[in-house]
Formats: structure tokens, C-alpha cells, sequence
């Protein structure tokens, strides 16, 4: 190299930036992932292939899509059979709480798996016989059962819906759904609380295994659909606000229900992403809008009410020893949102000849359960001459309150208890799905039979964005002259207006005719380049991009978006109901970068290895599975037991208790934790730096996972291409068998 280094590298232009690169570069993918999903729903329809020649043929032509929604609200698990409810009753309170002219009230229970009951109000005629229909009443989570069955007075009598549907002689079961506050989001046991809406804190645990609050509580529902079509009456389903979701998502999933109001929920929903975290579901947007939800009930009729929805400012205060909650609102959907969604399932509906069959209501007091909504919800029952009768007198036996809390403490922890159930089976899920279907029988048998996976890894867990589509076009500036080496900043164009950066570390010594091996070394979170490339900065990184430019290795510290707290956050909201992830992009942006550090004269394409620390190791686990053209993948500071770490409640290590709400992956648990993620890198050299004293996970755990991947390395006769070390230290770089690691593999002489 000159004794003047470059102003600008060779075969780029002048980067001329000023300002804060990490920070742009997150605005710009944040900006790319909004205009993602506003082009979602003109792509999804190529996922739809509608038979509109009969109602049956229309029904079975969208059983695919209604089988990948079941699969998105994690629904798929099979119910205990039911063929009656429990009464609910106690030495202190009987089981029937209130009765009108014609119907009684009681409390019910009503199994759904081994550890779940669903709990709630019975109101039934009271000769059974003369039951017309039956209907599942869901209300908003943060109302009780008691509130629309009339039993208290904090609803008007015309938002009583239950009640009044019991009147005019219907069965009527009000589920509990669990509420949004935070009372019992934490574990006593180990001290640890948070102030995550209980919804939320049911949604993260279930999230990682494949499962959802959604889908929990449509189980519910369903589980009373089992009971219900036992007798030979027609079964609706009507909610409101969150019961609204419910009822909507209810119906999607079950042909059996066969009317439904959906009421104070119903929108577009390309902003689910503001919207609290319990409401993110995979992939919802790239094929799923309400409107497409709601062609999974046509034909059946379907009643659309705008009634104003639950309006929530955020989850509750962060205060002393409770914190780390998802941001998030919930405002009651605009109408003209409503009117608009709803334009385009009626279309679905006029296709098939049947466009009486969904309606939409505006009632002028915007209250829920209006008289035209409830009175043609009846008549979709089949029931004759249906009146609305608001003002029946209810002879109420008990309001026990202190029950209120101890019925949702009691369905709180129940689904906790199943969730890690489910934990704890994801072992053996994980070996059905990975291991079970793998041949370690030769190398080559071992790639041939992950590639089903690793695409798998990518468009399924992952989510895969578009291929960069634009010339990388170079840009570079030098920002460091040292001793041994020249540093420059790069820019590289990934998408129209999205860039990737990094910093590139070239020693003085290289020839001419000199190719080398590169260390990509990545930061951790709210990181930068600089942390690892500038010699002057002290910290956990020990500028080892920099160390290892002084030992001859050519160095690339790329910026990962994970900083600006929120600001990517948001992102990984953005993307996750497009089928998107943070990594999505990342990934791609590191395949940008791959390509040109390849295009490189001084670069041996072939010897790029990758060593990253913290959420860089997080990143060494997801993005050398993908991109083989990484030689080699080292990760410190992160590699442990992935799935324990971000499902149990049981342990402080565990990212239930903190603010890192992006972390859950849909249905990691069930089919790649870290010993899969490397089964995608073998049988590349892959290596675990581990500090004793790294508070992300006890050694125990960074163990036990890291012995099933050394026993699959042993298996396939490569087992020095496997290493841990441990070391007195912790969450830091120590560069010490690391360093020997890339020499050996990236084969680069030891200084």
C-alpha cells in the first residue's frame, strides 16, 4: 500500500455523508419495510385461488389458506373432547349467580387441554327445550363476562348483549378473556415482575413455540363449538373489541359457526404494527387483511358493527420493578377504515350470490350490540320474528368481585403452565423436525439433507425480503491511518434509497498480486463499526477488528440496525406481519456486502469468515446458516440454550423480564434452536467464545446446547472443526482461541 494512503478506495466514488450513518441507514429500511406493506395486499391475492362455481367448491378451494391462518394464530392444537360443562360453584357462593323471566345466569368451566379450562357465564333458557340457538358472546378483555350478561351496571343495558340474546331465548356461554393488566406478568418465585399487559406476557413465551394468546382463546371458543354442535341448534359467535378479534379469527377457523358479529374491531390493518404486541401475528399481511379473514367465513353471514372500539394509551406504568412492556395503542377503528375493508369482502361475498349475507352496521350511539346488529345476528340464527329485549328485569344473586380476580389469576397461570408445557416438548419437536430427517452418513449426504431446512430457516422463521435489485455503487472515505493498516467507511446501495455500511480495515502490507482472507466482525447491540474498529475505543470488543488487522487479516465491521432502542424495534414490528423479520433485512445487506468484498482484487473470496458478539452472535448463528459464501462462523457472548432463554418464566436469564420485546421468533422453539442453526453451518468450522461470568446465560445452558452440536460434528468425522472456549471473564471479546481459530481456518499465518 502507499505511504499516502487513498483518500477514496479504488473503483468507488467519494462518500460525502454527513451525519449519523447508523442512524439513516435504520430510517431508510424502516422506510422500506412501511412502502412493504403498503404493496402486501396487491401481492397476496397470487396466494388465493378462489372457486366461486359453488358455495362448497368456494369453501374447499380457501381450506389451504384457512389451514396456514390456523398454523400463523398457533390454533392447531387438538382439544380434549367435551360433552358438558361444569357448574362452578363453592361452599360459599352457588353456581347460579342471577336469573331473568325466562333464562338463568351461572358460572361454568369447561376443560380445553389437560392444563387449560375455559372459564365464564352460562345464561340459558330455563326450559332447556326451548332453546333456539346458541352463541358464544365474547367481550373486550377488559370487560368480564358479568358486564355483558347485566350482572353489574357498568355497561348500558344496549351493550349487554349476552343478556340480551339470552332473552329472546338462546343459550349463551360469555368466555373470560385474559385482560390487559399486569398484576401477575412475572414470577414471584424468583422475584422477577414486569409490567407487560398479561396478554402480552402470554403472547411472548407462546410466540417462540408456535402458539398466540389468539389462538389460545379461539381454542376456547372452539371448545364450546365441540359442545355446542352436540345439539342439533345453530351455533353463532359475537365479540366485541379484543372479543371481537376472537370471534372474527373463531369463525375464519371453524365452518361449524354459522353466523358471526364482529363488532368495535373490524379495519384495515396495515397498521397493525402501532397496535399492542399481543395483536402481531406472522405473517398475517402477506396474505391475510380482515377482509381476506372474513372470505374464510363466506358464505355464512357475517355482521360488521363500527361501534367505538377499546381505546388503550399504552400498557401499564412502568414503575419500581416492573418494566420492560411493548409499546403500543389501541384506537377505535375509523370508520371509513371499516367501510373500506369491508367493500372489499363483499365483493368476495357478490362473487358467490350471496351478498345479504354480510352486512355492516353504524349504530349512532357507536355502542356495541345495537338493535339492528343483534336483531339480524338473530335472524342469521334462523330465528323467527327475533325481538331485542334490553330492559328484562335480572334478579342478580351475587357480585362477588374478590372471584373476578382469582377466575383471571386462575386462567393466567393456567396458560402460562401449558406454554411451557410446550417448552419443554420442543426438544423432542425440534428432533422430529431437523434431526430426524437429516443423513450424517457423509458430508455430503448431511448438505443434500438440510437444504430442505435451511430454506426452510429462511422463508419460514427468518421471512425472505426481496434480492437486492440495484448496483451496489461504492461509496468510501478513509477514516483511519494506523501503523499496519488504513481503515475506510463504505456505503453500499442494497435497495432504491436503502443502504448497507461498514467499516473496511486493510493492512499496508498486502502485494500487488495478494489475495486474503477477510474477518467480518460484527457488533452487538446499539453497537457500531467503530467499537470493534477503532483501536482508541476501550470496551467489551477490544477493538479485535482492529487486532486482527495488525495480525494481516483484512477486516469488514458492517452496521447492523439494531440501534436506536425503538427505532428498530419498530421495524421488527413493521416487518413481522409481512412475513419479515429484522434478520430479513440483514441478511440481505450482508449478502450485498459478501458480493462486493468478493469483487475485491486483494480478497480470497473463499476465506471470509464471520466473529460476532452479542446480538453479533446472534447474528453469527442466523446469517452464516444462510449465506455459505461465510467460510467460517464464530459467536461469543450469545450462544446458549435460545429457546429456554426467551420462553421460561422460571429464570432470571430469561428475556420474559426485559425491555428486548423483539426477540421471540414465531415457532423457533419447535425447529431450529442453536445446535440446529449450526447443523445449517456444518460442515463449515463453526467456534463458541464463552465468559463464565456472562450474565446472558449460565454456563450450563451454553453447555448442554453446544454438546449437541459438537456430537453432530463428531458424527460427520470433522470434529476439529468444532470448538468452545470457556474463560475466567465475561460478556467481552478474549480473541485468545479465537484468534487461532481463524488463522487455522481462514489459513492466514500467525504473526
Amino acid at each position: 500500500m502507499s505511504e499516502k494512503p487513498d483518500q477514496v478506495l479504488s473503483g468507488t466514488t467519494q462518500l460525502t455523508f454527513k451525519g449519523d450513518l447508523a442512524a439513516q441507514m435504520v430510517e431508510d429500511l424502516d422506510n422500506y419495510t412501511s412502502r412493504a406493506i403498503k404493496t402486501a395486499a396487491e401481492k397476496r391475492e397470487a396466494l388465493w385461488h378462489r372457486d366461486y362455481s359453488s358455495h362448497i367448491a368456494y369453501t374447499e378451494s380457501v381450506e389451504p389458506n384457512r389451514q396456514r391462518f390456523i398454523k400463523q394464530i398457533g390454533c392447531y392444537d387438538e382439544r380434549l373432547p367435551i360433552d358438558a360443562l361444569t357448574y362452578h360453584g363453592t361452599t360459599n357462593s352457588n353456581e347460579q349467580i342471577a336469573s331473568g323471566e325466562n333464562f338463568t345466569v351461572s358460572r361454568v368451566r369447561w376443560q380445553v387441554f389437560d392444563e387449560v379450562e375455559g372459564e365464564g357465564l352460562l345464561l340459558e333458557p330455563t326450559d332447556t327445550s326451548q332453546v333456539v340457538a346458541q352463541v358464544i358472546a365474547v367481550p373486550d378483555a377488559d370487560w368480564t363476562p358479568e358486564m355483558i350478561a347485566g350482572i353489574t351496571d357498568e355497561l348500558p343495558p344496549s351493550a349487554q348483549f349476552a343478556r340480551s340474546l339470552a332473552a329472546s331465548g338462546l343459550r349463551v356461554v360469555v368466555p373470560l378473556l385474559i385482560n390487559r393488566d399486569d398484576t401477575y406478568s412475572g414470577n414471584p418465585k424468583i422475584g422477577r415482575f414486569t409490567n407487560q399487559p398479561h396478554r402480552e406476557f402470554i403472547y411472548r413465551m407462546a410466540y417462540q413455540l408456535g402458539r398466540h394468546i389468539i389462538g389460545y382463546e379461539v381454542q376456547k371458543v372452539l371448545s364450546l363449538v365441540d359442545w355446542m354442535t352436540s345439539y342439533d341448534k345453530p351455533v353463532g359467535v359475537m365479540g366485541y373489541g379484543e372479543g371481537g378479534l376472537i370471534a372474527f379469527y373463531s369463525a375464519a377457523v371453524d365452518t361449524r359457526i354459522q353466523a358471526t358479529v364482529v363488532s368495535g374491531y373490524f379495519q384495515a390493518r396495515e397498521e397493525v404494527w402501532r397496535e399492542p404486541i399481543y395483536r402481531n401475528v406472522w405473517g398475517l399481511l402477506h396474505e391475510f387483511g380482515d377482509a381476506e379473514i372474513a372470505s374464510l367465513i363466506a358464505p355464512r353471514p357475517l355482521i360488521i358493527e363500527t361501534s367505538r372500539g377499546p381505546e388503550v394509551i399504552g400498557p401499564p406504568t412502568a414503575r419500581n420493578g416492573r418494566g420492560g412492556a411493548a409499546p403500543g395503542q389501541l384506537v377505535s377503528p375509523p370508520i371509513e377504515s371499516a367501510k373500506s375493508e369491508y367493500n372489499r369482502a363483499r365483493e368476495v361475498y357478490q362473487e358467490l350470490g350471496c351478498e345479504d349475507n354480510i352486512h355492516l352496521f353504524s349504530p349512532e350511539d357507536r355502542l356495541s350490540g345495537s338493535n339492528e346488529t343483534v336483531s339480524t345476528f338473530r335472524t342469521s340464527l334462523g330465528i323467527e320474528n327475533p325481538h331485542n329485549d334490553n330492559n328484562q328485569p335480572l334478579s342478580v344473586q351475587t357480585t362477588e368481585t374478590d372471584d373476578y380476580e382469582a377466575r383471571q389469576q386462575r386462567q393466567f397461570m393456567q396458560l402460562v403452565n401449558l406454554t411451557q408445557r410446550f417448552l419443554r416438548e420442543a426438544e423432542t419437536r425440534r428432533q422430529e423436525f431437523f434431526w430426524n430427517k437429516t443423513d450424517t452418513s457423509s458430508l455430503a449426504k448431511w448438505e443434500e439433507t438440510c437444504a430442505d431446512a435451511k430454506s426452510y430457516f429462511w422463508d419460514e422463521v427468518i421471512g425472505r425480503c426481496p434480492e437486492p435489485d440495484i448496483p451496489a455503487n461504492p461509496k468510501t472515505r478513509l477514516i483511519y491511518d494506523e501503523p499496519k493498516w488504513t481503515g475506510y467507511e463504505v456505503t453500499l446501495d442494497v435497495w432504491k434509497d436503502v443502504f448497507a455500511y461498514g467499516i473496511l480495515l486493510l493492512p499496508d502490507d498486502i502485494k500487488s498480486d495478494e489475495k486474503r482472507p477477510v474477518v467480518v466482525c460484527q457488533h452487538g447491540l446499539e453497537g457500531r463499526p467503530q467499537d470493534t474498529a477503532d483501536p482508541n475505543i476501550k470496551s467489551v470488543y477490544h477493538s479485535y477488528a482492529a487486532q486482527l488487522a495488525d495480525r494481516g487479516f483484512i477486516t469488514y465491521a458492517p452496521q447492523n440496525p439494531y440501534i436506536g432502542q425503538d427505532a428498530f424495534r419498530v421495524i421488527q414490528r413493521k416487518a413481522n406481519p409481512i412475513k419479515w423479520s429484522l434478520f430479513s433485512l440483514i441478511v440481505r445487506q450482508h449478502e450485498r456486502t459478501l458480493d462486493w468484498l468478493a469483487e475485491l482484487p486483494f480478497v480470497d473470496e473463499d476465506r471470509i469468515g464471520f466473529y460476532g458478539l452479542s446480538y453479533g452472535g446472534k447474528t453469527a448463528m442466523r446469517v452464516p446458516a444462510l449465506l455459505e459464501k461465510y467460510a467460517c462462523s464464530i459467536c461469543s457472548a450469545d450462544f446458549n440454550e435460545w429457546i429456554v432463554k426467551n420462553a421460561t418464566f422460571d429464570s432470571g436469564y430469561s428475556y420474559m423480564f426485559t425491555g428486548e420485546y423483539e426477540m421471540p421468533e414465531f415457532d423457533l422453539g419447535n425447529t431450529f434452536n442453536y445446535a440446529e442453526m449450526a447443523g445449517l453451518i456444518a460442515p463449515r468450522p463453526f467456534m463458541v467464545e464463552r465468559g463464565h461470568d456472562d450474565g446472558v446465560a449460565p454456563d450450563e445452558w451454553v453447555a448442554h446446547e453446544f454438546a449437541r452440536v459438537r456430537r453432530l460434528y463428531v458424527r460427520l468425522g470433522i470434529t476439529d472443526k468444532t470448538e468452545i472456549e470457556f474463560f475466567d471473564g465475561g460478556h467481552q471479546i478474549n480473541s485468545d482461541k479465537t484468534f487461532q481459530f481463524l488463522h487455522r481456518y481462514l489459513n492466514w499465518q500467525q504473526p
